[in-house]
C-alpha cells in the first residue's frame, strides 16, 4: 500500500479519470433510485449513497447526497463486514439501519451490495433511505416521548436480505411488515437494493477497463489525495484552541432550562481536532445522538469550509474528534432513544462548527442557520368508501445564517441535508387528507443584522376527511432560538399552532408526539430564518428599504430592529421612502438603550408581553428572554442562559 502522505503509484490523469468515474459510479445509484422509489420522501431526496472500499472506508459520496448521512456510511459498512466476516458472498445484499452500529435513525434503512471480483471483494455499494414509518409508537416513528429506542420503531441490526443473488422473501416481509406502509417499503427495499448493482455493474465497467489493480489503487488513492490536500490547507491556519457552546431547548425530566452541547477545536498542524466531551448527560426524550450521527455533524460542519474538496475516508482521517464515553446528549448508547437526533444535536454541533470556523476563516464566515423540522400526521384517509393509512411527512426549507459580506440564503434546505428538496404540495395533497392552505415567505424571520439571515418560510394547513388522526413534530429551538453573531440579532422561535385566530387556538410548541387533530383542523407553522451577522444599526438604510420593498421586512421592524424610518406612500406600487432624519434618531436612541433592555428585569418583560404591550420578536431580540409562547409565562433559566449566548455573540459586539 502507498504512503498516505505520498501522490502514490497511479499516473495522475489515471487518477483523476477514476475518481471521477467513482462519483459517477455513486451519482447514477441517485439517478436509479429517483425512477424507482415509492415512497414520497425517498422521492424528495432524503437518501444517499457511496462507494466503499473492500475495508468499509468511504470512497466516494455522491454529490446530491444529505449532509447527516455524511460520515455514517462507512461505519455500516464495516458493521456489516464485523458481523459477517467471511460470510460474504457474490449477489449478497445485507441491510441495516442500526444506530448504535453507526447509523443514523431507525427511519434510515441502508442497502449494502458487496462488489466482487472473481472471488475477492474490492468494495461495497451503499444506499440509505429515510423509509417514512419505521413502526414504534406513532405515525412516522417519531415519538419525542420515547426515552429508548423499544418506543421508536425496528432496529435492524446486519441481515442479508439477499443470498448469492437469492432473494429472502420472508426476511424483507419480517422488515417491512413493521412498518405502517409495507407495500411502500417493500418497493423502496427493492429500488435501493437495484441502485447498489447499478454501482457494482459501473465499477465492474471499470475493473474491465483499467484492471482490478488499478481500481483498488485509485480507491486507496483517492482517499490519500483528499487527506493529503486537507493537511497541506490547514499548514498556513492559525494554530490554538476555539470552544463554544449551543442548546437543545430543554430536558423534560430535569424541568425547565436548555441542555448544553460544548464544542472545543483544536488546530496544532497535525490535522483537526474536536473535542465535545463536555456536553450534558442524555435527555429523556429522542432528541440524542449516536456516536456515528455526532462524528458525521463534525465532518458535515467541517466540510462546509472546504467545499472544493471530495469527501471520503481520507477526510475522516484528518478531523478527528473526542465525544466522551456513552452516555452524553452527543453519544448517547444503548438503548437511548435517537430518532430526533436530527433536530436535536446535530445541527446544533453544526452552527457551532460554522461559528468557530468562522473566526478562522472570516471570509466564509456565518451565523446561524435555521433549525431542521418535521411535521407528521398519520391515521385513516377518509375521502374514498374504503378507509386506508395515510402518512404525511413533512419538512420545510428556512434560512441560513448572515455572512461576512452577504445576507443569508432564504427558503433553503437545512444544513442537515442541503440536498433535500421541498415536497411538492400538488403531491402531498394527492396522497394525503391534507390541504396545504399557505406556504410562502415569512416576513420579518430573518435575524437583523448589517447582513441580514435570510428568511424562513410560512406553512399551514387543514385536515379533509380524517379519522383516528394524530399530530407529530420534531423540532428545536423554541428557546434556544437561531442567534446571530458579530453583533447579528436571533430569527423567529419555531413551534406550531393549531387552529390560531378560532376559540380552539392552542400553542402545542416546538416538540411534541401523539397530538389528536380531527377534520377541520387548521395548523400553522414557520421555519426560522437565519441569524443576523454584524449590527444591524450598521445596515444601509436602503438595504432596509429594499427589505421592506421585497416583503422581508415590515415597515414596523424596519424601525424596531434597524432604527430604520420608512414613509408607506402608496404600498401598492411599493412606494416608499426613507426618513432621513428620523431614521439618524430612531438609531441614536436604540444605540443608546439597547445594553439597558437586556438588563431588563425578564419578569416585567414576560407581563408585558401577557398583556399584549410587547410581541414575540420584541422579547427575543430586544430583550433576551425566553418565554413559553403559548402561555407568557417566563422561563427563568433558559433567559438566563439565553441572555449569556446574547451577550456573546451580539452585544458584546455593539460599539
Amino acid at each position: 500500500m502507498p504512503n498516505k502522505m505520498n501522490s502514490g503509484t497511479l499516473d495522475p490523469v489515471t487518477l483523476e479519470v477514476l475518481k471521477n468515474a467513482f462519483a459517477t459510479s455513486v451519482d447514477l445509484m441517485s439517478e436509479q433510485i429517483l425512477r424507482t422509489c415509492y415512497s414520497f420522501v425517498i422521492y424528495s431526496r432524503d437518501f444517499s449513497s457511496a462507494l466503499c472500499d473492500a475495508q468499509g472506508n468511504t470512497v466516494m459520496q455522491g454529490s446530491g447526497d444529505i449532509a447527516v448521512h455524511v460520515g455514517t456510511l462507512h461505519f455500516q459498512c464495516k458493521a456489516v463486514l464485523e458481523e459477517f466476516a467471511d460470510d460474504i458472498k457474490p449477489g449478497d445484499v445485507f441491510a441495516i439501519n442500526d444506530p448504535y452500529r453507526g447509523g443514523t435513525h431507525l427511519n434510515d434503512v441502508s442497502f449494502i451490495r458487496p462488489i466482487f471480483v472473481a472471488d475477492e471483494i474490492i468494495g461495497f455499494a451503499q444506499n440509505k433511505g429515510h423509509w417514512a414509518d419505521i413502526g414504534g409508537n406513532v405515525p412516522g416513528s417519531f415519538d419525542v416521548n420515547a426515552s429508548t429506542h423499544f418506543s421508536e420503531g425496528l432496529r435492524i441490526t446486519p441481515v442479508r436480505v439477499w443470498r448469492e443473488g437469492t432473494f429472502l422473501h420472508d426476511v424483507a416481509q419480517l422488515l417491512v411488515s413493521n412498518t405502517r406502509a409495507p407495500s411502500q417499503a417493500l418497493g423502496d427495499l427493492h429500488a435501493q437494493a437495484e441502485a447498489t448493482a447499478v454501482c457494482e455493474r459501473e465499477v465492474l465497467r471499470l475493473v474491465d477497463k483499467y484492471s482490478k489493480e488499478t481500481v483498488v489503487g485509485a480507491m486507496q488513492e483517492t482517499q490519500d489525495y483528499v487527506e493529503r490536500i486537507v493537511l497541506k490547507s490547514l499548514a498556513d491556519m492559525p494554530k490554538g484552541e476555539w470552544e463554544t457552546v449551543d442548546y437543545i431547548d430543554a430536558d423534560p425530566a430535569l424541568g425547565e432550562g436548555m441542555v448544553p452541547i460544548r464544542i472545543k477545536l483544536k488546530l496544532d498542524g497535525n490535522g483537526i481536532h474536536y473535542d465535545l466531551t463536555g456536553s450534558a448527560p442524555v435527555v429523556s426524550t429522542f432528541l440524542n445522538s449516536g456516536y456515528g450521527t455526532t462524528h458525521s455533524a463534525i465532518y458535515a460542519g467541517t466540510k462546509t469550509f472546504f467545499p472544493d474538496v471530495p469527501l471520503n475516508s481520507g477526510f475522516y482521517r484528518a478531523v478527528k474528534a473526542n465525544i466522551g464515553e456513552e452516555g452524553t446528549v452527543v453519544n448517547a448508547g444503548w438503548p437511548h432513544a435517537v430518532t430526533g437526533f436530527c433536530s436535536g444535536p446535530y445541527e446544533k454541533i453544526m452552527n457551532g462548527i460554522f461559528e468557530l470556523w468562522s473566526g478562522i476563516m472570516p471570509e466564509r464566515a456565518m451565523a446561524c442557520a435555521f433549525n431542521l423540522e418535521y411535521l407528521l400526521i398519520g391515521g385513516n384517509d377518509q375521502r374514498t368508501d374504503s378507509t386506508s393509512y395515510f402518512m404525511w411527512y413533512d419538512w420545510m426549507a428556512g434560512g441560513w445564517g448572515g455572512r461576512q459580506t452577504k445576507d443569508g440564503s432564504s427558503a433553503t434546505s437545512p444544513v442537515f441535508g442541503t440536498g433535500l428538496a421541498v415536497q411538492p404540495v400538488e403531491g402531498q395533497e394527492r396522497l394525503n387528507p391534507v390541504l396545504t392552505m399557505c406556504h410562502e415567505i415569512s416576513m420579518d424571520s430573518g435575524g437583523p443584522g448589517r447582513f441580514r439571515g435570510g428568511c424562513g418560510v410560512q406553512k399551514g394547513g387543514v385536515l379533509t376527511k380524517v379519522d383516528k388522526t394524530v399530530m407529530s413534530y420534531c423540532c428545536d429551538r423554541g428557546r434556544s432560538v437561531t442567534w446571530g453573531v458579530n453583533g447579528g440579532l436571533p430569527s423567529v422561535p419555531h413551534g406550531v399552532w393549531i387552529n390560531k385566530g378560532t376559540p380552539k387556538e392552542k400553542y402545542l410548541g416546538a416538540t411534541f408526539s401523539n397530538v389528536s387533530v380531527h377534520s377541520g383542523d387548521t395548523f400553522t407553522r414557520p421555519s426560522a430564518g437565519g441569524g443576523g451577522f454584524g449590527d444591524p444599526l450598521l445596515r444601509l438604510p436602503e438595504e432596509v428599504l429594499e427589505d421592506v420593498i421585497d416583503g422581508y421586512v415590515s415597515v414596523a421592524r424596519a424601525e424596531l430592529d434597524y432604527g430604520v424610518i420608512i414613509n408607506v406612500n402608496d404600498p401598492d406600487i411599493d412606494d416608499y421612502t426613507i426618513d432621513n432624519e428620523g431614521t439618524s434618531k430612531a438609531r441614536e436612541q436604540i444605540r443608546n438603550e439597547r445594553h439597558q433592555w437586556l438588563q431588563t428585569p425578564p419578569e416585567q418583560v414576560a407581563s408585558r408581553y401577557r398583556d399584549g404591550d410587547l410581541d414575540v420578536l420584541d422579547v427575543i431580540r430586544r430583550y433576551g428572554v425566553v418565554l413559553d409562547w403559548g402561555t407568557g409565562e417566563l422561563l427563568e433559566k433558559s433567559t438566563q442562559q439565553y441572555r449569556e449566548s446574547m451577550s456573546r455573540r451580539s452585544s458584546d459586539h455593539w460599539s
